[in-house]
């Protein structure tokens, strides 16, 4: 539908540009936004090859595996009825830890392995009370270094790419808490309800 809805208002620009002689503009303004986007690509996929080659490095070391071990008193906490050691709780962990470290592109195959291990484990057509947890851990979870948004203010050529780092830790700490908040009070609503 979104294609849709895209090629409608790509077509719509173009007809109108023609029927009020600014045709050219818009064939230019088309070319300097293909340069662009191809130029941020390429910004872009260096920075995340820097990163990406620091978390291999990060968990080559045993670094990685040390925080996942820090995060262990909080997944108990977070989904006190997964057992501690199973294979979900493993993908969950390493998923907020890529998270974490601002590292989105592993960060999705992990969650995808996080869902698939507790559909498994729920057995059931409906998301579970942990399933929503996760969700709401990974949509709004922590990063300590946004390297993603920190590639694109520096491809737009930002003066200080870092200066939105403590703004993001407090919109994502805040986001995360009230998710986190209203997903447990849901979660004891529904139980109660039943």
């Amino acid at each position: 539908m979104l294609n849709y809805i895209w090629g409608g208002l790509i077509l719509i620009s173009i007809i109108v540009s023609a029927f009020t002689g600014r045709i050219e503009n818009v064939a230019i303004a088309a070319m300097s936004g293909a340069k662009d986007a191809v130029n941020m690509t390429l910004s872009l996929l260096g920075i995340m090859c820097l990163w990406t080659g620091l978390m291999k490095i990060a968990s080559e070391s045993g670094l990685i595996g040390s925080f996942t071990g820090l995060l262990k008193p909080l997944t108990r906490l977070l989904f006190p009825t997964l057992p501690q050691n199973s294979p979900e709780m493993d993908a969950i962990v390493m998923n907020m830890t890529a998270n974490i470290f601002g590292m989105s592109n592993a960060a999705t195959p992990l969650g995808l392995k996080a869902m698939r291990e507790l559909s498994k484990l729920e057995r059931s057509k409906v998301a579970s009370d942990n399933m929503c947890m996760f969700i709401v851990i990974n949509t709004a979870s922590i990063e300590i270094i946004p390297t993603t948004v920190l590639a694109m203010r520096q491809a737009a050529n930002s003066a200080n790419s870092f200066e939105i780092i403590i703004p993001v830790w407090i919109v994502s700490i805040s986001a995360l808490t009230i998710g986190v908040l209203a997903a447990k009070f849901f979660a004891r609503r529904d139980r109660y309800n039943a």
